[in-house]
């Protein structure tokens, strides 16, 4: 049986991310994400749910979310649903949350600028793989290079 699991979040953040790290080092950002839904009623009623997911945000994605988002932040969350569960040290009784952990943070607002911090060029971070810009592109061979126009290529198909 064939298994997906992707999530997809537009909204604004509800509080300021709270940036950790490991003993290892590795940074863990959890964010708070308000997404709103509007909808007109069969009687014609306009209407608006929210909904409030917590996202998890690790590696270098959750340093620049910690640098540069704040409370109210407008972001696109690309991730996968997480189930988290545990005993209740209290009641005994077991315990279960949803949760999202983010695999693409896409910045949407103006970022911090104003406070002398410039956001990332591209506007977002993305986990664990790096931008595809960040490479430099690749000369063109010069004119006397094998393979270079005029010249035929021995290649077999």
């Amino acid at each position: 049986m064939a298994n997906f699991n992707k999530v997809i979040l537009l909204g604004n953040l509800t509080r300021d991310p709270e940036l950790r790290f490991t003993p290892k080092g590795m940074a863990i950002a959890k964010l708070g994400l308000a997404v709103n839904r509007a909808w007109t009623s069969e009687t014609g009623e306009k209407k608006e749910e929210t909904t409030f997911v917590d996202i998890d945000v690790f590696g270098r994605t959750a340093e620049n979310v910690g640098q540069y988002l704040r409370k109210g932040s407008p972001v696109l969350i690309d991730g996968r649903l997480r189930l988290d569960s545990w005993e209740d040290k209290q009641t005994n009784q077991k315990r279960s949350k949803l949760t999202v952990v983010a695999e693409n943070v896409q910045f949407l607002g103006a970022g911090r600028a104003s406070e002398g911090a410039a956001p990332p060029e591209t506007g977002s971070a993305r986990a664990a793989t790096p931008a595809p810009h960040a490479h430099a592109p690749t000369p063109a061979p010069a004119a006397d290079a094998p393979g270079a126009a005029g010249e035929e290529d021995d290649v077999p198909f």
